[in-house]
């Protein structure tokens, strides 16, 4: 063989070789199956797609993940199921649905009258809360990554006016949420567990005397300027709320350990815009509501008071029920006390609500 055809068989060679090193590394591509808690029709979708484009972009040929929206695979309400047994690999998630599992899931995802969402930004990345969402979620086989921080939920909206606390006694109120829930009866309403998608016509027909479901931006292209002229604010019963990745142990496992870190890198950075997206949305929505001739009504500051009132015996008893429930409450509870002192010098440019009334953090590790 001359020395030119040799050349022709190197480089041929080394062609094949790549060639077929590309095909391999295409063969060993993941992919995943994902969906949401959250059809098409609600905006909070918007925080879970923003994250799986954020993986897509940044993991490269090492993942590429699939994405429906929520109840094109499956009802939203059996998407926990799914991914505990792997039919899925991850859904985006808001764990305050998963509370009849385990009661401890309800304040990982929001509060009554605690946390904002810089609170929960705080704690998850510096007061150990997502050890926490590890623990109660790795109980069913899952890994977690909180994606998405959402500001105080609108309050209350319906066809009737609600000026105080008094007029909750008797109302029948569409209310998402274990505590929340369990305050909202200490109060004498009556809390009514609807999807996100039948509160238009629970309001619109008086099933509900009044509904809540989101925040402002998100309520307004929701329709319920149509349909409710009342607005009682402000949302005490979620002051602020975490979305989330629920992650398929196995799936998660099989990752390489630097397509794991970019998952993590994305949830971060999606849990950034996420504040700004719902700030802006909020905004926003205000606005049109304003403008639509939305009436808005406000609860008094003695009001105020009594709702955190009902919010400690809530937490007490809702701690001595369940031991896991107690150790996250104790988790949140010490952060926001040993946040108080800066709370209090740099008012009122701080990030977060200075509780003064805070429950007893020696009665919760009585229960613990």
């Amino acid at each position: 063989m001359n020395q030119f055809n040799l050349k022709k068989l190197c480089i041929a060679t080394a062609s094949g070789m790549l060639l077929a090193s590309n095909h391999s590394f295409s063969d060993d591509k993941i992919e995943w199956t994902v969906t949401s808690v959250w059809p098409e029709s609600l905006e909070l979708i918007e925080i879970d797609k923003a994250w799986v484009d954020r993986v897509n972009r940044i993991t490269g040929d090492d993942l590429e993940i699939t994405f429906f929206s929520g109840g094109t695979l499956m009802p939203s309400t059996e998407v926990f199921d799914a991914v505990e047994t792997g039919a899925i690999d991850a859904a985006g998630d808001w764990g305050g649905y998963w509370a009849g599992l385990d009661s401890a899931f309800s304040p990982l995802s929001t509060h009554t009258s605690l946390f904002n969402a810089a609170d929960y930004l705080n704690w998850i990345f510096e007061w150990g809360g997502l050890e926490l969402y590890q623990e109660v979620y790795g109980e069913y086989g899952i890994y977690y990554l909180p994606f998405g921080l959402v500001t105080s939920e609108s309050g209350f909206r319906g066809r009737t006016r609600i000026n105080s606390l008094a007029d909750l006694d008797g109302k029948r109120i569409r209310l998402a949420g274990r505590d929340q829930g369990r305050v909202l009866e200490k109060l004498g309403g009556s809390q009514v567990t609807l999807s996100g998608s039948e509160i238009y016509q629970a309001v619109e027909r008086g099933v509900v005397d009044a509904a809540e479901f989101s925040m402002p931006g998100v309520d307004f292209n929701a329709g319920f300027a149509e349909v409710a002229p009342y607005w009682a604010t402000p949302g005490w019963h979620q002051t602020g709320g975490v979305h989330g990745i629920m992650i398929n142990k196995d799936a998660w496992e099989a990752l390489p350990e630097q397509v794991q870190e970019r998952l993590k890198v994305a949830a971060e950075a999606n849990m950034a815009w996420s504040l700004a997206w719902a700030e802006r949305k909020n905004s926003e929505g205000v606005a049109a509501f304003v403008d639509a001739g939305i009436e808005i009504t406000r609860f008094s500051e003695e009001d105020l008071a009594r709702i955190q009132e009902v919010t400690n015996e809530m937490i007490l008893e809702s701690a001595c029920e369940n031991p896991m429930h107690a150790k996250v409450y104790h988790s949140q509870i010490s952060y926001l006390q040993e946040h108080q002192q800066w709370n209090e010098v740099s008012a009122p440019f701080n990030l977060s609500r200075n509780i003064t009334d805070l429950p007893s953090l020696e009665d919760i590790e009585a229960c613990m």
